[in-house]
């Protein structure tokens, strides 16, 4: 639901805004925007607008909004998303620091293990993959700039997740639902508590087949040069025969001191 028309939402920042700074439109119209995504692509106003906690007409006018701006389509009933919408993900990957930082460190992993590196940040339930490097045979598969997973089931996810202490645990996994992907999937809150302990301890994080049967990752945090956590390194890549141990000695020392070297540099 919405917030009340008198106050504005929590905001997944830390920033305190002022009630009189709110433009509660603007909210309504993200969060129009965001309704839609791999289990409703295409809705009517009313889907959208109990979505939203909006009035069948109030979505309605947001909808033929964001139509007259190109960022939907309609059939006359229902709504979706068209390709203008990546141009607000674009702009990010564009002009944000991060990613243009650390695509020349991706590359040196890359180089170093003959894996896919990936760069990725946390946003609120979600990792949210921000920078990749990959071999050419490797270039179809795996993670898509942009890419958001829930982060409990990727190793990026599991460092940032852990680098962040256990009040930050413990408000962050209450109002989660923590869903099987695979048969090793952790849903067990208290497991994934012992689990952020033991990588926060060690400073860094091999996942095995939590998100897709096969595959495991291994990621380290990436601080910047105030030492504040800006986001997660990692490599995904397929089991074969490879074993746990042999594959986190072949690449964690790559993501570590790569790590280590990028840390002035952000």
């Amino acid at each position: 639901m919405i917030a009340p028309s008198h106050e504005p939402s929590a905001h997944p920042c830390s920033f305190a805004l002022d009630r009189r700074d709110w433009i509660a439109g603007l909210e309504k119209g993200l969060q129009v925007l965001s309704t839609f995504n791999a289990d409703h692509p295409r809705m009517t106003a009313s889907q959208v607008g109990q979505h939203c906690g909006l009035t069948r007409t109030a979505a309605r006018r947001h909808l033929l909004t964001l139509l007259h701006l190109g960022y939907v389509a309609t059939d006359g009933k229902l709504f979706w998303l068209t390709p203008r919408i990546l141009r607000l993900g674009q702009s990010y990957l564009e002009s944000a620091r991060l990613p243009r930082a650390v695509q020349p460190y991706l590359q040196r992993v890359t180089a170093g293990t003959n894996e896919t590196a990936y760069a990725a940040v946390l946003d609120q339930h979600e990792v949210v993959f921000i920078a990749r490097s990959s071999m050419h045979r490797h270039m179809s598969t795996g993670y898509m700039l942009g890419s958001r997973v829930q982060a409990q089931v990727t190793a990026a996810g599991i460092v940032m997740l852990a680098m962040q202490g256990p009040a930050f645990w413990e408000e962050w996994l209450h109002p989660q639902v923590l869903r099987p992907f695979t048969s090793y999937t952790l849903i067990d809150k208290d497991k994934l508590m012992d689990v952020l302990q033991q990588v926060r301890l060690q400073g860094w994080c091999l996942s095995e087949q939590q998100l897709e049967m096969n595959y495991r990752g291994v990621a380290v945090p990436l601080y910047d040069h105030t030492d504040t956590l800006v986001g997660a390194m990692s490599i995904t890549m397929p089991m074969n025969n490879e074993t746990s141990s042999n594959a986190t000695q072949r690449v964690l020392p790559v993501l570590q001191e790569t790590a280590r070297i990028m840390r002035p540099m952000l």
